[in-house]
């Protein structure tokens, strides 16, 4: 059974940190792209941040210089570190796996809030 686990979610004040980590367990992290999206009230669901299995990485525009996503094979985990959040942060983050291979085969966890408040 294949499984994602968002975590370090939570309320925080403008300019603050949090690191939000995605455990996955049942696939092969190494031929999984990794990805974090999230989804405001109203919103679509977007891409924040991505590493492919190749090493790249991406981010979005909105986010670069202040999001920091990392990998970390030996515990099947991917982290987001996220700094100086700003009001247009806040949403509802998700992990996403896509196997490299298969654009059919990938998976979703169930999401962490994040709030950016005063």
């Amino acid at each position: 059974q294949v499984q994602l686990e968002e975590s370090g979610g939570g309320l925080v004040q403008p300019g603050g940190s949090l690191r939000l980590s995605c455990i996955t367990s049942g696939i092969s992290f190494s031929i999984y792209t990794m990805g974090w999206y999230r989804q405001a009230p109203g919103m679509k669901r977007e891409l924040v941040a991505q590493i492919h299995t190749s090493g790249l990485i991406t981010y979005a525009d909105s986010v670069m210089d202040r999001f920091t996503m990392t990998t970390d094979d030996a515990k099947d985990t991917a982290y987001l570190q996220m700094d100086n959040l700003k009001p247009d942060d806040p949403a509802v983050y998700y992990c996403k796996a896509l196997h490299d291979y298969d654009i059919g085969d990938y998976y979703w966890g169930q999401g962490t809030q994040v709030t950016v408040s005063s």
